[in-house]
């Protein structure tokens, strides 16, 4: 059961450390919202490092200019998403090693639990900072969005803030998992624990019971 868990937890690690570099990489993070617009052709979408418009003839990108004027809520998802990439190959690294079906660290199974909770810490960590990303980045759209005197565009949810919670909840599962299941004993464990108890109570019971010498033995000399 143990063991099931863990590939459980490594395989949801691994879904969602893959999916925030595609939620990274994706172009529609926020996309021009269509309400009250005439023209229905064009579209201006943003992702944390560059700005693209499309109309029905033409589809332009440009990367953000200056890094110091970009509003500090981009600034901050930029360094939370490359923390949370980090995370999460700590955490399957140290995952792989702490698997009881691993190889790798010998078979000292309460080293390895250690571990591979450490990975579970990580991968909770990684859906931490994914999860605060797009929803702080989501707030801003929607705090615009519903303000009637903000002069700019308004933009509304592009798919990569989507990819982007459904990684963040897949990461804090299998975080939480990981770490749950290094709380768990398998049976041979159960055993040689009792085992290691009775041992330890017939060492010491064996150690308190005094041994009397025969008397026979006080009355004889040996020269």
């Amino acid at each position: 059961m143990k063991g099931i868990i863990e590939v459980i937890s490594l395989f949801l690690g691994f879904v969602s450390w893959v999916m925030v570099f595609v939620a990274l990489q994706n172009q529609y993070w926020r996309v021009s919202t269509q309400d009250g617009s005439v023209i229905l052709t064009s579209a201006i979408f943003e992702n944390l490092w560059m700005s693209c418009a499309s109309d029905s003839a033409a589809y332009n990108c440009r990367e953000f200019p200056s890094l110091f004027a970009l509003p500090g809520y981009v600034q901050a998802s930029r360094a939370l998403m490359i923390t949370s990439i980090v995370l999460g190959k700590f955490g399957l690294v140290a995952t792989l090693v702490g698997m009881r079906c691993s190889k790798v660290g010998g078979e000292n199974y309460t080293l390895k639990g250690k571990i591979a909770a450490s990975g579970g810490l990580f991968f909770l960590l990684q859906g931490i900072c994914t999860m605060i990303t797009i929803s702080w980045y989501a707030a801003n759209i929607t705090r615009d969005f519903f303000n009637e005197l903000y002069p700019g565009i308004k933009y509304e949810f592009g798919e990569a803030l989507y990819i982007g919670w459904c990684s963040a909840t897949l990461a804090i599962c299998g975080g939480s998992l990981l770490m749950c299941s290094s709380q768990l004993k398998t049976p041979r464990e159960k055993t040689s624990y009792s085992h290691r108890r009775a041992e330890v109570g017939r060492v010491l019971s064996t150690v308190s019971t005094p041994h009397s010498v025969p008397s026979s033995f006080s009355k004889k000399v040996y020269v």
